[in-house]
């Protein structure tokens, strides 16, 4: 047998069984292109409205003034922008409010409906598809597994995509569109051209996503380079309003790096847990501009400095791959290239199951005109 049949077969039969699950995915990737930029937009209207020489409130005063406004409101983290017109976001459980920094005052909540609702919903049938209790887990398990065949479909597409001898007219075939193709010719000539062209971009998107599918990946991805998984870590303490004093912490995260976009803090609950504070430098979605900043609660003191060249191997190697598989770590381009990537996965899925659907109907074909050569001669 020879080696194009050997890997062409597995190839078709994985595309025919995980097809549908594949293309509901690569759908779904391109509606969440621009997630994070469309989330923003749609809380854009939330804004600080400062007076001429107003300067920022202190964090301290600041919560208590959202508190005596929404005294049920626990605030698990703060996220401030160097924008000096940004509200102010404050979480706490489900909810996200945004508050004026100048003045306290709630400004908006991040709604649950719009936009939100929408890419949320989306999302979960990316992920899980849109399956909810216990059967989630086993919903999951098929997303994750079709992801996986995924991967050895582009894989092995790459070798059948390509031409047998490299020449201009073999190539030609299938790195351009061929305008006057139609029917099996036509599907044939878009499977090959989209599978060229997006081979590269959409091996990293689906290959990338194996961690967030897989436990046993997401460890295989550290110990392949030498390094431990980091264990599952943080305060596990409930809720609670804070009793420390954030004004000289949040002071000490601001100039800790310069040029930040954003400084987060997980809440401490308490003086003996310490301030965790994440400066990044960048969209949100790009860890080579990210650093975690941890301070003593009590003395402010800088119990550790994380940048992203700090960190192991393993852990810049998976913190990567979670914003490669949806282009964040390239920007906007990145986010482009994936959502172009993904569109056309759909496309191969779609041209791939007509091929197959095709050539089923073809063998049925040749079979019933077998039978009715064989029946002819019989009767003769």
């Amino acid at each position: 047998m020879k080696l194009r049949t050997l890997i062409f077969w597995p190839h078709l039969i994985a595309g025919v069984c995980a097809g549908v699950v594949i293309l509901l995915m690569c759908v779904t990737g391109v509606l969440l292109t621009y997630e994070r930029q469309l989330v923003a937009w749609a809380d854009s209207g939330f804004r600080s409205k400062p007076a001429v020489g107003a300067v920022p409130l202190p964090m301290t005063v600041l919560l208590a003034r959202l508190h005596d406004s929404q005294p049920d409101l626990t605030p698990t983290t703060i996220t401030v922008r160097a924008d000096g017109g940004a509200a102010v976001a404050v979480t706490g459980g489900q909810r996200t409010v945004y508050v004026d920094r100048y003045s306290g005052a709630m400004v908006g909540e991040a709604s649950r409906g719009g936009v939100r609702k929408f890419l949320a919903g989306v999302r979960a049938w990316h992920r899980w598809l849109a399956v909810d209790g216990e059967a989630r887990p086993i919903a999951r398990a098929i997303t994750g597994w079709s992801n996986a065949i995924f991967l050895f479909i582009v894989s092995s597409g790459i070798y059948l995509w390509f031409p047998r001898q490299w020449t201009w007219a073999q190539v030609r075939t299938v790195v351009l569109f061929n305008s006057s193709a139609r029917g099996k010719a036509r599907d044939f000539n878009w499977h090959n051209v989209i599978g060229s062209w997006c081979a590269v971009p959409l091996f990293i998107v689906v290959l990338s996503a194996l961690p967030m599918s897989f436990g046993w990946f997401n460890t295989f991805v550290y110990q392949v380079v030498g390094d431990i998984p980091p264990r599952p870590g943080g305060d596990e303490r409930p809720a609670q309003r804070s009793t420390v004093n954030l004004d000289p912490l949040w002071a000490r995260a601001e100039t800790q790096v310069s040029g930040w976009q954003t400084v987060s803090l997980r809440v401490p609950a308490a003086p003996d847990v310490p301030a965790v504070f994440t400066i990044d430098q960048g969209n949100g979605g790009q860890p080579h501009l990210r650093s975690t900043l941890t301070l003593d609660a009590r003395t402010g003191r800088i119990t550790r400095y994380e940048a992203f060249s700090d960190l192991t191997l393993g852990r810049r190697i998976r913190n990567t791959m979670r914003f490669a598989h949806t282009g964040e770590v390239l920007g906007i381009p990145g986010q482009t290239i994936a959502g172009v990537a993904s569109a056309g996965g759909a496309v191969l899925v779609w041209t791939g199951l007509s091929l197959a659907y095709r050539r089923l109907r073809a063998w049925i074909g040749r079979r019933s005109r077998r039978s009715d050569s064989s029946r002819a001669l019989s009767a003769a």
